[in-house]
């Protein structure tokens, strides 16, 4: 009995290791998203849209006429905004789209995009990185908050005017000495003057490349803004204030969304496995059909040595077992 009990258990651990592999293999399934890289407008998602009459109005209301406004910035300052956007809609169909044609029509574009979820189970998310023009930034915020319902929002600008300047300078001065060295090219006397003036000439070319570079990554910094912004798809909005009752419902919801997720999720991690679990069974099996067998042998297998010569000086007790 202790053989066949150990067999099932080591039955059912293996049946619960495969499950768990399998569930495993599907939650990852679930949750995977595709990324992507698209140009400006991202056309193919559509350029307008009706917003549901519920989504105006229930989360952050953006500040359209905020101090971060790249329009009101000094003269000659250097500076980069950037956004980060958390919004949820119930229309999410709209509120992609309005976003999309948001971009498209203040001539940004989008520089990387993921998404994921269930369509059926109303659980869709997209993450967009736009890259908006800085004078046209605030207008984007401000379209951005009639597509959809704001939770959150933060702004940052960053003043980069002293780092821009400096390398400004630097390149000036490069520019400069790569002028003097060429003049100096042109008197060179002999082919050893020649061939160090050249490999001077070298060096400074590729600091003014380097410098060239950096100042464009700068201009774009600062001619793009570049807005974070995160969309979630719900069922009902979230309320700016929330009672204990609205919570609990909430919470219940959510419990039995997720419980008949789990329970789908397990029936087609058996339908998966059913090759595994046919081979299991199998074995138990064949493991208690052929413990008689077992049995007989290891009872017609001979004794060892010692124990054939303690039951020749104690025949009584052999008699007795």
């Amino acid at each position: 009995m202790k053989k066949s009990s150990v067999v099932f258990r080591a039955a059912a651990v293996g049946a619960a290791l495969c499950l768990t592999l399998a569930l495993a293999g599907c939650g990852a399934d679930s949750y995977a998203s595709s990324t992507a890289y698209m140009t400006a407008g991202a056309a193919d998602y559509g350029t307008s849209a009706e917003m549901a009459p519920e989504e105006a109005g229930q989360g952050v209301q953006l500040d359209t006429d905020s101090t971060l406004d790249p329009r009101q910035a000094q003269e000659g300052r250097k500076i980069i905004y950037t956004a980060s956007l958390s919004m949820e809609s119930t229309d999410f169909e709209g509120t992609r789209a309005a976003l999309l044609a948001a971009v498209e029509d203040c001539g940004g574009y989008l520089e990387s995009t993921s998404q994921g979820g269930s369509a059926e189970y109303g659980t869709r998310y997209v993450s967009y990185t736009a890259r908006i023009p800085a004078e046209r930034y605030r207008e984007f915020l401000g379209l951005a908050d009639e597509a959809g319902n704001v939770l959150y929002l933060n702004e940052n600008a960053q003043d980069i005017t002293s780092s821009y300047v400096d390398v400004e300078a630097r390149l000036t001065a490069l520019k400069e000495q790569r002028d003097r060295l060429n003049a100096l090219a042109d008197k060179a006397e002999t082919t050893a003057d020649l061939l160090e003036i050249e490999s001077q000439l070298s060096e400074v070319q590729y600091q003014i490349e380097s410098y060239t570079s950096q100042m464009r990554l700068m201009d774009n910094q600062v001619g793009y803004s570049t807005v974070d912004i995160q969309l979630e798809e719900v069922r009902t909005l979230t309320p700016t204030t929330v009672t204990f009752g609205e919570r609990f419902a909430d919470a219940v919801n959510r419990g039995w969304r997720n419980t008949v997720e789990f329970v789908q999720n397990v029936i087609l991690a058996l339908a998966s496995l059913w090759p595994l679990l046919v081979i299991l069974v199998l074995f138990v099996v064949a493991m208690i059909l052929t413990r008689p067998l077992r049995r007989a042998r290891r009872a017609r297998a001979p004794k060892p040595e010692g124990t054939l010569k303690k039951d020749l000086e104690d025949p009584g007790k052999t008699g007795k077992q």
